[in-house]
């Protein structure tokens, strides 16, 4: 396997493809974004390793974001190649215009729940319409997670991850005898992937993100290849970290309740994460609306209407302990 790195300047740092080739087939994993820099990056290394657009076998997706899906109804029109990706995202990846009205719907539905004001909703409509590259969306085949397929050198596992994103899977394999895992954004380096926010489509979103957590904590993996920036040496214990961290961040969300009483989501949002600007109008609310999702169905704190409070006893319990960490059932 080889990794690529391609420029991104607007989410988690330098996105990866991965590269499976021996010279009878040509198999990616993600393939950047679908702007005209990240286009003529890809096409470099590929001809660098004497390869092109039309030599590409066969393309895995982690999920529809467009960071990792945008180059590949590109190269399918110059390959046809077979392009992947999980039953859940197909329809956004394949530009189904239903899937996609039903995307925005849904959320113009959480801005107005989580009590985001309509001048930064304004600005989060421009900053998406900028998103959009007109990059050619290609035809996908499904897997659904659990699905083995043969690539150069050995094979990919796919292991459903939800959390970041509906459909979002890591890929599985074995290199010079060591257990490793494509984690695509379900594991980076560097950032902790945002949950609620980067999918409105995901019900229950930390929870589902937690236990995939769990299990590459569980699976304990020889190394990680994420989405963004460099491979991940110690897999268990960066999923580890990151499930401490939303214990930490539960805290925070339950602290802020505490101090400003009931209040909604954008309020929470705003005691977290500062003012915030471009696509993070939408993940900074998004990540707040997943912890006290959560925490409302512990029972930990009650809604009502858009607000949320401490449910009775909470405080007392929050003030008694000795971390700045609320435990999280998942």
């Amino acid at each position: 396997m080889d990794r690529i790195s391609l420029s991104n300047s607007a989410f988690e740092g330098d996105n990866n493809a991965y590269l499976f080739a021996d010279g009878t087939e040509t198999v990616l994993i993600d393939t950047g974004d679908g702007t005209a820099t990240t286009r003529e990056q890809l096409e470099d290394a590929l001809a660098e390793r004497g390869l092109a657009f039309a030599d590409v076998d066969r393309i895995f997706l982690t999920h529809w974001h467009g960071d990792h899906t945008g180059l590949a109804g590109a190269i399918q029109a110059e390959s046809g190649a077979e392009v992947y990706v999980h039953e859940a995202d197909a329809p956004l990846v394949e530009g189904d215009e239903d899937a996609w009205a039903a995307m925005y719907d849904r959320q113009e539905e959480y801005f107005e729940r989580w009590g985001m004001p309509e001048e930064k909703r304004a600005v989060l409509r421009e900053r998406m319409a900028d998103a959009e590259t007109g990059a050619a969306s290609p035809t996908v085949e499904t897997f659904a997670g659990g699905e083995t397929f043969p690539v150069p050198g050995g094979e990919l596992e796919v292991v459903h991850a939800s959390g970041h994103a509906a459909g979002l899977c890591m890929f599985e394999t074995t290199l010079e005898g060591r257990r490793e895992v494509v984690s695509g954004d379900a594991l980076l380096p560097v950032y902790t992937p945002n949950v609620g926010g980067a999918d409105v489509r995901v019900d229950r979103p930390l929870e589902r993100y937690l236990r995939a957590l769990q299990g590459i904590v569980d699976a304990d993996y020889d190394r990680a290849w994420p989405g963004h920036r460099d491979p991940i040496d110690d897999p268990a214990g960066r999923a580890q970290y990151i499930i401490d961290h939303h214990a930490e961040r539960a805290w925070r969300v339950l602290d802020a309740l505490d101090r400003k009483g009931p209040c909604d989501t954008w309020t929470v949002s705003a005691d977290l994460f500062g003012d915030l600007e471009g696509i993070h109008v939408l993940h900074g609310p998004g990540e707040s609306y997943a912890h006290l999702e959560h925490l409302e169905r512990a029972g930990t704190v009650v809604r009502e209407d858009a607000e949320y409070r401490l449910a009775d006893g909470v405080a007392e319990v929050l003030a008694a302990k000795d971390e700045q960490r609320w435990h999280l059932e998942y």
